[in-house]
């Protein structure tokens, strides 16, 4: 992976974290089929975001990740299959080659969360292990991952891979989950205001009528002094 690395596109992201994953997780079916890789992008588990790629689209993503050399094409069978050469391809360890699928199918994650994610793929001692091999990656040229800068209410930054390009939360500095926590606040706020408007007017109506009846229970006719609004 030099300098004038092309990012990969979220297809094709897609089709090489599901062959890092399958070789560990399914080994007796690996290399994979065309079918089963299709049925490894669109699982509703394990992936972030979900995805619906159809057979066209992944052969697609086949023929340019073989291009540069991160997939191969497996013959001697009746059913084409396919393997992954990620780590030669991107000239990194096996260990980060399991850091980068996992943050390829899931998102961007902690150091302590891709620990966990990546039991199955490799067993890492530590988080500080972890830290270790993604500050490796970070430190490459170009960089294969970045460590975003952490979002208000998270208690640990997390990690996202650069294999597509430049992550929206590290231009935008935010999450999606914080975006959503936003809106659904700015909502919130909207709909007290509203709220707390109509209880003023009520308020105001029933000011009103009580102050016209005190008036002709003391048969007044001049009336009384006006009470401020803000009460």
């Amino acid at each position: 992976m030099d300098s004038d690395f092309e990012p990969l596109s979220p297809a094709q992201a897609r089709v090489l974290g599901v062959l890092v994953e399958k070789q560990h997780t399914v080994p007796d079916s690996y290399p994979l089929s065309l079918n089963a890789l299709v049925s490894g992008c669109n699982q509703k588990t394990a992936r972030q975001p979900v995805m619906e790629l159809d057979e066209p689209t992944v052969l697609q993503a086949l023929d340019e990740l073989k291009r540069r050399h991160l997939v191969v094409e497996v013959s001697g069978s009746r059913v084409l299959r396919f393997d992954h050469n990620t780590a030669r391809g991107l000239a990194v360890p096996g260990q980060a080659v399991a850091l980068l699928a996992m943050l390829m199918l899931r998102g961007p994650q902690t150091a302590a969360e891709l620990r966990l994610n990546c039991e199955r793929l490799h067993r890492f001692a530590d988080i500080s292990s972890v830290e270790a091999f993604l500050d490796e990656l970070a430190a490459k040229t170009p960089p294969r991952a970045v460590k975003l800068p952490r979002a208000p209410g998270e208690r640990e930054a997390r990690w996202a891979h650069l294999l597509c390009g430049e992550p929206a939360q590290a231009s935008e500095g935010r999450s999606p989950v914080t975006d959503a926590v936003g809106a659904s606040s700015l909502d919130e706020m909207r709909a007290e205001l509203d709220r707390q408007a109509a209880e003023l007017v009520a308020l105001r109506a029933e000011l009103s009528q009580l102050r016209t009846q005190l008036q002709n229970e003391l048969g007044l006719s001049a009336p009384t002094p006006e009470i401020p609004d803000a009460i």
